[in-house]
């Protein structure tokens, strides 16, 4: 069986191990268990099954994570992104579209995210995108991750009074444990304990007992849901209607760059990036992602994409797609043991996506600073990536910017066609959202 890995993931080439790449998958397992729960919760509000959706969901993850490891030998993982998990929930309970024709949306989507990848197009455009904002494109999605965790847990909460995020209730118990999980993180890591990922969280979630925060199962096993009713319930010709094509657009572009952020993000975490800041073998990266989103709608389930939480995986030392098969192992046996998996609290998770966030900051050191049309379009992708709660609209806000900036300073021919292209579709983007 070691053998077989081996060859299979060149385990000795990226300087790892089974046992490193089985913490890893299930450090990844543990970040992204949220969904579990999240994700069959906004669906069910558009009337969906959430049994059904859940386990549509599980089984989607398995597939397409599995196919990007065996297809490119990335620990990254897939799962339906939730920005889109919002739009299809709101074009089904608020446009009244029907959930055939939503199905049909999304499966165009990808469709043409299939051909932009297998033309060609989409790693001809990564490598259009200055290094200075793929440096930001990182930090930037470091920022988010570690909002994401500290909201997560209510530490940072949105003030409606004063329009803005301030501190949350810190006397909760929420807060209290995820603080004192963040402590146990900084000591692990300060005395660089093996898997200190995992055990951070495990023994957070023990904290969380006496608190409250961790709630114990009334059952432990639960049985997969019938999916056979929900497999081909789409209208594809419906969804070619003119009418939707604003919804369309609205799938694709956030999908289009949330995944080229979080690929290069983490992939730079994983030291994959060449001295251009580009990823090498991108282009399988976006093929998987592509044929995912496609082949989940199928199943009514909205776009799957890449995951930022694949990033906790590569902190705990996961370098090859048998990270993601471990990862996928574990969403296998979620199937059958989803109330112990649910266990784990958002509070138990939220330090390690925090001291993920604040690490990845790392790149903006990397950045030209003496050149003012390069620093200022990255610094505006890392704070409309906060700012605007969303990755695409960090990179749709900086890539006119650093377009309009190189045009103002006698640039142009640093510029390449494909940018005026870019910012089109950011145009376009923005457009849809007023």
């Amino acid at each position: 069986m070691k053998d077989l890995l081996e060859k299979q993931f060149h385990l000795s080439d990226y300087h790892t191990d089974i046992k490193t790449e089985l913490l890893a998958g299930i450090t990844t397992f543990v970040t992204m268990a949220y969904v579990l729960a999240t994700i069959p919760g906004m669906m069910a509000g558009a009337g969906f099954d959430k049994h059904v959706t859940l386990t549509v969901m599980v089984l989607l993850i398995i597939l397409t994570s599995c196919a990007m490891a065996l297809y490119t030998n990335r620990p990254f993982a897939l799962a339906p992104g939730l920005g889109s998990v919002g739009i299809v929930a709101s074009m089904v309970s608020n446009e009244g579209i029907s959930a055939p024709i939503t199905a049909g949306v999304i499966f165009w989507s990808g469709v043409l995210f299939i051909a932009i990848s297998f033309l060609g197009l989409r790693e001809a455009v990564v490598r259009v995108i200055p290094v200075s904002l793929k440096h930001a494109v990182t930090a930037g999605i470091g920022l988010f991750i570690a909002l994401l965790g500290a909201k997560g847990c209510g530490l940072i909460v949105a003030n409606e009074s004063k329009g803005n995020l301030a501190f949350g209730d810190l006397t909760s118990a929420e807060v209290i444990v995820c603080v004192i999980g963040f402590l146990i993180l900084l000591v692990m890591k300060a005395r660089n304990v093996p898997g200190g990922m995992i055990l951070t969280i495990l023994a957070t979630t023990l904290v969380g007992i006496p608190f409250g925060v961790t709630q114990l199962p009334e059952s432990i096993v639960s049985l997969p849901a019938d999916i056979s009713g929900q497999f081909l319930n789409v209208d594809f010709l419906g969804a070619l209607n003119f009418a939707y094509i604003p919804f369309l657009i609205a799938l694709f572009v956030p999908d289009f760059f949330s995944t080229f952020g979080t690929v290069l993000g983490v992939g730079a975490k994983a030291g994959y990036l060449d001295k251009d800041g580009n990823l090498p073998g991108i282009d399988r990266c976006f093929q998987v992602d592509a044929i995912a989103t496609s082949f989940g709608a199928l199943f009514g389930m909205p776009s799957m994409t890449t995951y930022l939480e694949s990033s906790a995986g590569v902190e705990a030392g996961g370098k090859t797609g048998l990270t993601v098969i471990f990862t996928s192992l574990c969403f296998a046996l979620s199937l059958f043991f989803a109330p112990l998996a649910l266990i784990i609290p958002t509070a138990a998770t939220a330090p390690v996506l925090i001291y993920i966030g604040i690490n990845m900051l790392s790149g903006m050191r990397n950045i030209d600073y003496t050149d003012i049309t390069e620093y200022i379009p990255a610094f505006i992708c890392v704070t409309f990536t906060i700012f605007a709660n969303n990755i695409a609209n960090g990179i749709c806000t900086a890539l006119p910017a650093y377009l309009i900036m190189k045009i103002a300073a006698g640039k142009v021919r640093k510029v390449s066609p494909v940018m005026y292209v870019l910012v089109a579709v950011c145009l376009l983007y923005f457009y849809t959202l007023v």
